[in-house]
């Protein structure tokens, strides 16, 4: 895992290193200079765009890095010059040392803002700080380093990007390749702010962890695979968990199938699939592996069933009519009497913001919810006027519901306050999913997969794959992983499976399907992995 922090935590744990640990903030701002000429020179070795380099830089800290690798580069022997905005009795005082020590190596400094003649533009105008749009010279400037034809590079953030929700402010820099200081910072790991940064690259730079600034956020990486259990040698298909899957209306069997096939690809050891006697054919001539359940014969069958699973799931291509509301909601109860976690998924959400009154059942049980956007907005209506019970970063606002760019503006606080308020871990789906609990703080931002996701029947096979990932845990759970984590892993294994889908089919050609069976592949290389651990 690594973790990943905003701005002012940033400068809390930059104040930390200066303060308690001794760090000049000079050697601080030299070793991110360095950083990013390393990371520059090895584009240069390659490429013409070495030729003309200008560094733009602002009065704060941020710009006193921009004019230490205009220095460097100089004395590396390249064509690198400073251009400064801003007030210059509004610069900060490491700044003014960089400006002063610059001058003494005879680093031009120019006037005249022509960006045509440069092969290479630095972006160090603002830093993590930002925290509100961008106008004026400034915003005339941006606009024209972005038309411009050279390549670029952005110091520590792109100007422009929020550090905490990724949000253009007014205008952001479009960055070829952004350095990033010490942490991977929250912006660079939602839209747009993702886009914005090109490739990113987060550098070391004397700055670690401060046993005082407990983490908050975080992303998985593929060595984090490591945390789903080994499958016991002495097990049984019962040992790895049964998935009842509560799917699929009248003639709409494929949700239900890419569902179960997701289960099954991530480890479940059985599945059965309760839904319209009309789907059986159908279900059982694609996954005869899958067991049938007709849901016609009433709430005796449907508690039977919910006894003998481990892992409901409810919701992939349901509907929404009166026999769907009464099975979503008695899966809902048979959950909570019975201790078994619950994926609410697709449909089974949608008919949750039609019956709000159905969270009664979310108090002591185990919910996952995993709404896209749209599905987030329909739901925003029941806690949006409501207060926090923590100074969490969604603002107040009188209105009815979300909108869906008022949900992108602010993904993790809409997912925190969701998952406080009703007690359930949120999977708040879009291009970078954010996965956060009720039972602490910490944020999970998932970065794995691809735009050829998005397609038809994506979200079935995840919600699937977490119920597969929740059944691995079952026969070795020790408490030490949450069922925040479970899910996160469960998305960062869909996102994996993704990208491992991409490489065979490609971005356009790809289905849902094959999402499912490239999760697969994704856990044999673990398996792989874990033979040389």
């Amino acid at each position: 895992m690594r973790r990943i922090v905003n701005g002012p935590e940033m400068k809390t744990l930059d104040r930390y290193t200066i303060d308690r640990m001794g760090v000049p903030s000079c050697v601080l701002m030299e070793r991110a200079a360095l950083a990013v000429v390393d990371e520059m020179e090895r584009h240069f070795a390659d490429t013409k765009q070495k030729e003309r380099i200008l560094c733009v830089c602002g009065g704060g800290n941020n710009g006193g890095d921009g004019v230490a690798i205009a220095r460097i580069l100089h004395l590396h022997g390249y064509t690198a010059e400073i251009y400064m905005m801003g007030n210059p009795d509004h610069r900060t005082e490491e700044t003014r040392r960089q400006l002063e020590i610059a001058g003494n190596y005879q680093v031009p400094l120019v006037n005249n803002l022509e960006l045509r003649e440069y092969t290479t533009i630095v972006d160090a105008i603002f830093g993590v700080g930002l925290d509100r749009a961008i106008e004026g010279r400034y915003r005339d400037v941006l606009s024209a380093m972005n038309q411009a034809s050279a390549w670029k590079v952005a110091v520590d953030l792109p100007s422009g990007v929020s550090s905490s929700t990724g949000e253009e402010l007014g205008i952001a820099f479009h960055a070829d390749l952004t350095v990033t200081f010490a942490f991977g910072k929250t912006g660079l790991c939602l839209y747009p702010g993702k886009m914005f940064a090109g490739r990113v690259v987060t550098a070391d730079v004397g700055i670690y962890e401060n046993p005082e600034l407990l983490p908050e956020k975080g992303v998985l990486e593929k060595k984090d695979l490591r945390k789903i259990p080994k499958r016991i040698a002495n097990g049984n298909k019962g040992t790895f968990g049964k998935v009842l899957i509560v799917a699929g209306s009248k003639g709409m069997c494929g949700a239900a199938y890419l569902c179960a096939e997701g289960a099954f690809a991530a480890g479940a050891g059985m599945v059965k699939i309760l839904t319209d006697e009309e789907n059986r054919i159908p279900l059982q001539t694609l996954l005869p592996e899958a067991m049938f359940a007709d849901d016609s014969s009433g709430e005796d069958t449907w508690s039977d069933a919910a006894r003998w699973c481990d892992v409901i799931v409810i919701g992939p291509g349901l509907g929404q009519s009166e026999k769907s509301t009464q099975k979503t909601e008695s899966f809902l109860s048979f959950a909570q009497r019975m201790g078994k976690p619950v994926i609410l998924d697709a449909d089974g959400l949608n008919l949750l913001s039609k019956n709000p009154t159905w969270k009664k059942y979310f108090h002591g049980s185990q919910v996952i919810c995993t709404p896209h956007l749209g599905e987030m907005s329909r739901l925003s209506e029941e806690f949006i006027s409501k207060k926090p019970e923590s100074s969490r970063s969604l603002s107040e606002k009188q209105v009815s519901r979300l909108s869906i760019p008022e949900i992108q503006k602010d993904l993790i606080g809409t997912a925190e306050k969701f998952a406080m308020q009703n007690g359930v871990v949120c999977v708040l789906k879009d291009a970078s999913t954010v996965i956060t609990g009720p039972e602490d703080d910490f944020c999970w931002i998932n970065q794995s997969g691809n735009p050829g996701m998005a397609t038809a029947g994506s979200g079935d096979v995840l919600s699937g794959i977490l119920a597969g990932v929740l059944c691995t845990f079952l026969s070795e759970h020790d408490g030490r992983v949450k069922l925040t984590e479970m899910a996160a892993l469960g998305v960062f294994l869909h996102g994996l499976a993704g990208d491992r889908a991409a490489q065979d089919k490609g971005t356009y050609g790809m289905k849902a399907g094959d999402i499912a069976k490239a999760a697969a592949k994704v856990l044999r290389e673990r398996e792989n992995m874990l033979e040389y651990i």
